[in-house]
């Protein structure tokens, strides 16, 4: 790496961010204490299961899914709802409901080439309508008590924590060792190019969604057995964050490129910042407008850096 490299403008303003945080960090009060880490940890590992699935149909090419937060509200419901059943059965129609609203989404993307974007957005509405016709537009509350183990605290940390460590490394081999991961790579760097290769690109895209279904849908019994109960709302404010999670650690939104340690480092820097502004007192109006100002930072780098790579 050259002398020129190592002083790019993009890594000065990266290097600027990362010393302007450092110093709000270290400078509020009751941010540097074991209970406020354990705070951040439980935060990140929820945004950081939907940021994980959203890794793998952001790398595939398909930008991100506009309909994060509804569809994890959709399986908040259905696992609390199913708790009459016992965890593990609860826990299983969650996952197969995650993974069927994204195998569908992908189906859409992949094999008719439905704009991702204009399919999220159709599909969040589709979902908060199905979910108040289903629901009566009434909070669901827990049928059993099963959910309350997805809650204890092993060594006074989450056991969300734990699980989200677990699936991030096993996304990261996924993408980085297995074919279907490699093949996820090619169709998200040029679709045109790994159809004529014959790549099964279809097929690659609905596994890339059908990842992000049963990981997003992880995170979602975590937030309903955090929560106790669900409404379509109880996902506020996740799509948002998750994408932000992804941009932040550098994943290309134009696909190809990014990794599930990176979405890691994204989330902890994304939970990180929301739990400053929120100590020193920001609006959440405020606490979003940071967040998207840095994303936009984030964005411009890695877009001027895939330009330079690309030249």
């Amino acid at each position: 790496m050259t002398a020129r490299q190592l002083v790019s403008p993009e890594r000065i303003v990266v290097a600027i961010v990362v010393v302007v945080v450092v110093i709000v960090c270290a400078t509020t009060p009751q941010f540097l204490t074991l209970n406020n880490t354990k705070a951040i940890l439980a935060s990140t590992s929820v945004v950081g299961m939907a940021a994980l699935g959203l890794t793998f149909i952001t790398i595939v090419g398909s930008v991100v899914s506009l309909a994060t937060a509804q569809s994890m509200a959709v399986v908040a419901m259905v696992f609390l709802a199913a708790q009459s059943w016992g965890l593990v059965p609860a826990m299983l129609i969650s996952l197969v409901v995650g993974v069927v609203i994204g195998g569908i989404q992908g189906l859409a993307v992949g094999y008719w080439s439905i704009n991702p974007v204009v399919l999220t957005i159709v599909t969040a509405f589709a979902l908060t309508g199905l979910a108040t016709l289903v629901s009566g537009g009434t909070t669901v509350n827990a049928s059993g008590d099963g959910f309350k183990g997805l809650n204890a605290t092993p060594g006074g940390i989450p056991l969300s924590v734990f699980v989200f460590a677990a699936l991030a490394l096993a996304s990261q081999i996924v993408l980085q060792f297995s074919i279907k991961g490699r093949q996820i790579y090619l169709v998200g760097e040029n679709r045109l190019a790994a159809t004529s290769a014959g790549l099964p690109v279809a097929r690659v895209v609905v596994f890339a969604w059908a990842a992000f279904g049963l990981l997003s849908s992880v995170g979602a019994m975590f937030l309903a057995a955090f929560n106790t109960s669900a409404t379509i709302n109880v996902g506020g404010s996740l799509t948002f964050d998750a994408i932000a999670a992804v941009l932040t650690g550098g994943t290309s939104i134009a696909g190809g490129r990014g990794s599930a340690i990176r979405t890691v480092i994204g989330v902890l820097a994304i939970s990180i910042i929301s739990d400053v502004l929120l100590l020193r007192g920001f609006s959440t109006g405020a606490q979003i407008a940071v967040k998207g100002v840095l994303i936009l930072v984030f964005v411009v780098v890695v877009q001027v850096r895939a330009g330079r790579v690309a030249r």
